[in-house]
């Protein structure tokens, strides 16, 4: 639809008023974002409310103090209602969703004129389930009752005082209407294994056939869903309903425009929904609970019935799968040369090009054959359970039994899926196109046990985006901070497979670099190359780098570094260091505010976690310290294949990959300095390779124009 004069007149006065309202100048770089989102929508041709233009997305790079949030909301929105579309923004970070949810979106709608609505979208699992909470009540106490055996499978763990208070309390909140049942939402924090027991996913739900499908917390907020112009997720959950084939818990891809902000987050996202992994000795764990659970399941259905055959075939199954794991670990302990490094009880083999000896990939097609026979039959005793939902026809399974059972049976039926991909990804052949699969297997060592897990993983997620998102939905729009690596939006390109029709645009920053702060190379005894001799070079030379300010934030690459480097100077800098993991995120940044708020001074050291998504401005802090170049870890499994295609291509892997990563990762590391127009301080690299060798140069002009202090 062209971008006609009242959309184009809705969006202008929308970012006159929002200026107004908020008592803020235009900026330059958010003018050009809204004019290419606009002008990109407005250029996607339709027929009968479907695209009919090439496939294509909107890449827009704009960086911190841009206002890229109200920018791409200002645009959309407008042509998203004009072209009768739902508007689905991704974030990778909760943070940003609730920056945009709370903030962002009631600003838009506060200062200006224009009307929409918005929910924000979660998966089941952060929902309460009425029906698993009920049956968990039930159990309380009665462990061995065979008439609600809805928590079979969960993890045996020790009763916790106070356990059924808290899930009364929890019913009577919800009944009452005091709490809407996401966990989100509850006064406190409810642990994992506490909230797995009233929670459920796609597999065990029943939805309509439920008898708590009118008061269900999940299929509530899903109405929201529907009704709504704009809807927040995550890149988790988009993934996820892509997998599902589109339109399970948001719109059809066809139907919504998508913004995925943090976009740079999305290709590894992608990469990690669509691996695949099989625990051996944890797998064999998991077959004797499915034993169990098909002991106590007998009784309930009618000897010669479909159901109680299906049984039987089920524990047949799981025999034959059990014995074949049993023979696919002895093969592993063989025929693999494990070693253990550093006193660590872990070991990783990489199987190089993704190929499998002959009697490996033999044993995985047999596994697979055997695993695709328990998942089948697990299907068709979901289907039974499922049945007994009609209240319009007779059938062999009662409706209580079906009701107590289904969940039970769907659990199973999706952990067995979960295997079966596994051993599918092992048995593909090879594609002529794009590298093959990253296939490896990890070896632990417990107190008294020990287990072979095996994993498969695409190395590049261009054909998984291109398939499920790029070609299928109305418009794109991926934002972020960081999508250039370079200064080139090649390795974006490549990794998300993104469409050749796509527009590409740098948003220059409203940020004075040159005047605000400044970045350092100072003279070091060591380089990172010898880990003792550097630990030792950051250990004399840190003390010196936060002398003159308060705030002050130390990154590491290594965890082990980061400890090694704590425990040599807390003997002479008692209660100033705070390392990210004394304590939860949150609370290690409010510790490090109310230090700067008392005036004293206060050093975090953190690794990759803190180099992203904490926003400390104006005197919390003045000073950002990059120990090293963030280069990935060499014997990660997927860089190490991608990289073994690429000089299999004649590439050079090191330029190709290993630096391009480094440098998004060392932007967004520098990224942590200035977050306001206002901001001011310094950042120093203590990492020498970045002003000797060649790479280093294209590292450094890639950061953003501060002010250069080089010593010799």
């Amino acid at each position: 639809m062209p971008l006609n004069d009242d959309v184009k007149q809705r969006i202008q006065q929308g970012y006159r008023d929002l200026l107004s309202g908020k008592s803020v100048k235009a900026r330059y770089g958010q003018r050009l974002m809204i004019a290419e989102i606009a002008r990109y929508l407005g250029g996607i041709t339709e027929g009968d409310g479907e695209r009919t233009s090439p496939a294509s997305a909107c890449v827009v790079e704009a960086g911190t103090g841009t206002g890229k949030t109200l920018a791409y909301l200002l645009a959309a929105i407008p042509m998203a209602q004009a072209l009768g579309k739902k508007l689905v923004i991704s974030t990778a970070t909760v943070a940003l969703q609730d920056q945009i949810v709370q903030k962002d979106l009631p600003d838009l709608r506060k200062h200006t004129q224009i009307d929409f609505d918005w929910t924000l979208a979660k998966g089941r699992g952060r929902y309460l389930c009425l029906s698993r909470l009920e049956g968990r009540l039930h159990d309380e106490g009665v462990q061995d009752s065979d008439t609600m055996p809805l928590f079979l499978l969960d993890k045996e763990q020790e009763d916790e005082p106070g356990t059924r208070e808290f899930f009364e309390e929890m019913l009577g909140q919800y009944a009452s209407r005091n709490w809407d049942g996401d966990r989100d939402h509850w006064p406190q924090q409810i642990p994992d294994d506490i909230w797995r027991q009233v929670t459920t996913d796609h597999r065990q739900c029943t939805n309509r056939h439920c008898s708590y499908f009118d008061t269900c917390a999940f299929f509530e907020a899903r109405k929201g869903v529907d009704e709504v112009d704009v809807i927040v997720a995550n890149h988790d959950l988009v993934l996820a309903d892509l997998a599902l084939g589109g339109g399970a818990i948001l719109p059809k891809p066809e139907e919504a425009i998508f913004i995925f902000d943090e976009a740079h987050h999305l290709p590894d996202k992608a990469l990690n929904h669509f691996a695949a992994s099989v625990s051996l000795n944890g797998t064999r764990s998991w077959l004797k609970q499915l034993s169990q659970v098909i002991v106590k399941m007998k009784p309930h259905l009618a000897p010669v019935s479909h159901a109680s055959k299906t049984l039987d075939r089920i524990s047949e199954a799981s025999r034959d799968y059990d014995t074949l794991l049993g023979q696919v670990f002895e093969l592993a302990d063989k025929t693999i040369d494990w070693t253990f490094e550093d006193e660590r009880n872990t070991a990783q083999w990489r199987y190089p090009d993704g190929e499998l000896p002959e009697d490996m990939a033999r044993a995985a097609v047999e596994a697979g054959t055997a695993s695709a026979t328990l998942t089948r039959q697990l299907g068709v005793l979901a289907d039974e359970m499922q049945k007994a939902f009609d209240d319009k026809r007779e059938h062999d399974v009662d409706r209580q039994t079906g009701e107590a059972w289904f969940p039970v049976v769907g659990s199973l039926h999706s952990r067995a899926e979960d295997q079966h991909r596994l051993w599918m990804a092992w048995q593909a052949a090879r594609e002529d196109r794009g590298p093959p699969p990253a296939r490896w297997a990890v070896r632990q060592r417990f107190d008294h046990s020990e287990d072979i897990t095996f994993f498969s993983s695409p190395v590049l997620a261009d054909s998984l985006l291109y398939g499920r998102l790029w070609s299928r939905a109305y418009g794109v729009i991926l934002t972020s901070a960081t999508l250039t690596a370079l200064g080139k939006f090649d390795r974006l390109r490549s990794r998300a497979g993104l469409p050749e029709a796509s527009n590409y645009l740098v948003v220059p920053s409203a940020f004075r670099y040159g005047d605000m702060a400044s970045v350092e190379v100072p003279a070091m005894s060591a380089l990172p190359t010898d880990a003792d001799a550097f630990t030792g070079a950051l250990v004399e030379r840190l003390p010196q780098l936060w002398e003159d300010g308060l705030a002050t934030l130390v990154l590491f690459t290594s965890r082990r570094q980061m400890n090694a480097v704590r425990d040599k100077l807390s003997p002479e800098w008692p209660e100033l260091i705070t390392t990210q993991d004394d304590m939860a995120k949150g609370e290690v940044l409010r510790h490090h505010r109310e230090r700067i708020d008392a005036g004293q001074r206060s050093v975090l050291f953190g690794v990759a976690s803190f180099a992203e998504g904490i926003d400390l401005p104006g005197d919390y802090l003045q000073h950002v310290v990059i120990t090293r170049l963030p280069f990935a870890v060499p014997d990660d499994p997927i860089d190490a294949s991608l990289a073994e295609w690429v000089t299999a291509r004649g590439g050079n892997p090191f330029m190709e990959i290993t630096v391009p990563d480094a440098s998004i990762r060392l932007v967004q590391a520098a990224g942590r300095l200035l977050r306001t127009e206002q901001d001011t301080g310094r950042i120093t690299i203590l990492d020498r390779r970045i002003v000797t060798r060649r790479y280093g140069q294209l590292l450094l002009d890639a950061l953003p124009p501060f002010r250069r202090v080089i010593s010799p």
